[in-house]
């Protein structure tokens, strides 16, 4: 389904029914399909929003350089329009910098993070050979191994528009820090102990920063762990929103 929001066209799915919504936001160089390994678990007792964050899949590119905060307005203003009041938000990486944005100023249901960093990184992201190698990891993204190649990395800083490039370096060096700080909500921090692009010691970090937050490692995964042990986030995730 496609909304114009914001001056952009913007790409989501929506599917499932219950009283809680859950809106899943993916990493940079990503689409839905990343997302939906989830949202397909949970639809059954949730409504379920994933969405192509612009830029990426088949949502259009901004006309403007956006910052981090017009990315959560958008979000914002979706879910505005899909009369959508306390989400609850699940992001990994870009995304979940999103996600946390999000938390700190609108109402939130609950927030669950997986690998999402908050403040600058002095490693670069990965390019498209790197995250690839990481995904061959993945079992449940064999089916997707198509998709990964074509789609994953695909928009990292060498390829990406002039206006991607410049929301990158934006996304990258922005700290939200004091924005952390404001979230309220009930919040789950799953991470890979070997994640390289945001290592595990920010998930320590955000857990005292947030006031009702808890970490949840997995040993010896990377910045996918999520996708990783696919079948343990589910059901931390089902634990954690309840409905079942």
């Amino acid at each position: 389904m496609i909304k114009h929001i914001n001056n952009v066209d913007i790409n989501y799915i929506d599917y499932g029914e219950g009283k809680n919504t859950v809106v899943l936001l993916h990493g940079w160089g990503q689409n839905i399909e990343m997302m939906k390994p989830i949202g397909d678990k949970l639809q059954k007792y949730n409504r379920v929003i994933i969405v192509d964050l612009p830029g990426f899949g088949n949502s259009k590119e901004p006309d403007t350089i956006w910052t981090m905060y017009d990315y959560t307005e958008c979000i914002h203003e979706l879910l505005k329009s899909l009369k959508v009041t306390n989400p609850i938000m699940i992001g990994h990486s870009f995304g979940g910098k999103i996600s946390l944005i999000y938390a700190s100023k609108y109402k939130t249901n609950k927030l669950v993070l997986f690998g999402s960093p908050f403040k600058k990184e002095i490693k670069k992201l990965s390019t498209k050979t790197k995250i690839l190698k990481a995904l061959k990891k993945v079992p449940i993204l064999n089916k997707l191994e198509g998709f990964a190649k074509k789609h994953i990395g695909s928009r990292d800083y060498k390829q990406a528009s002039e206006f991607m490039r410049k929301i990158l370096v934006e996304h990258v060096n922005l700290d939200i820090t004091e924005e952390v700080k404001k979230i309220k909500c009930p919040t789950l921090i799953v991470w890979g102990t070997m994640d390289q692009e945001v290592p595990i010691e920010r998930a320590y970090e955000l857990e005292k920063l947030i006031s009702d937050a808890a970490v949840i490692p997995y040993e010896g995964c990377s910045h996918y762990a999520y996708l990783e042990r696919i079948n343990q986030t589910i059901n931390i995730l089902k634990n954690f929103i309840g409905g079942e």
